[in-house]
């Protein structure tokens, strides 16, 4: 089986999935922090494309981004300034080539993630 990466972004605070959601992946080594690829939620809360996939994949430690502040302003949520919850970093190891699955559950005052499947 090849690795490959994935996401899934649900809106907890309105109960569906959080569309027009940017996302960026980053590569860590050390100190190192390389820009992989810019993505966007589409109407289910995934992404078009796998974020990371199995021609690309390597095993290391990433970053995935989500610009949740940005998202929070289109999705209508009350303005804050600053916002709570801007860009939420999550930082993770992929150690053996299968599937990765990090979704992220969100509301404008606190989030969750878990390695899913």
């Amino acid at each position: 089986m090849s690795g490959y990466l994935t996401t899934h972004v649900l809106d907890t605070a309105r109960g569906c999935p959080a569309q027009g959601l940017k996302i960026e992946l980053f590569a860590i080594k050390g100190e190192s922090r390389t820009h992989v690829k810019t993505l966007v939620t589409n109407g289910d809360g995934r992404t078009d494309e796998q974020i990371l996939p199995a021609d690309r994949f390597a095993i290391g430690t990433y970053e995935l981004v989500f610009h949740a502040g940005a998202y929070l302003d289109a999705s209508g949520t009350p303005a804050e300034d600053p916002r709570f919850l801007d860009l939420i970093p999550i930082r993770f190891g992929m150690s053996e080539a299968t599937h990765y699955h990090v979704p992220l559950l969100l509301s404008p005052f606190g989030y969750s993630t878990y390695r899913g499947s």
